[in-house]
């Protein structure tokens, strides 16, 4: 379970068959971790329905609970304090 949870922590929100593809455990192992780290209150889970060519793909969309990932490297937009001269009263 611990594999799940760093690789969440480095990708962010997954779905359970990515998961399954990079750490290289069976989906149905997977889906069982999962429902524990779930019921732990470790990860929160929702079903996602997409379709790829075509066809429906069910799966679980995982991501680590009460995580928040560092700001991204950089400037960021400062906020606008209106100027005195703005101000009326």
């Amino acid at each position: 379970m611990q594999v799940i949870l760093d690789y969440l922590k480095n990708t962010g929100e997954k779905l359970d068959s990515e998961i399954a593809a990079a750490t290289g455990l069976s989906l149905a192992n997977v889906r069982s971790s999962v429902t524990d780290l779930h019921a732990r209150g470790a990860i929160m889970v929702c079903k996602s329905i997409r379709y790829q060519d075509g066809k429906e793909i069910d799966g679980i969309l995982c991501r680590i609970s009460g995580y928040i990932p560092q700001a991204a490297p950089g400037r960021k937009p400062k906020s606008h304090a209106p100027a005195k001269s703005e101000i009326h009263d």
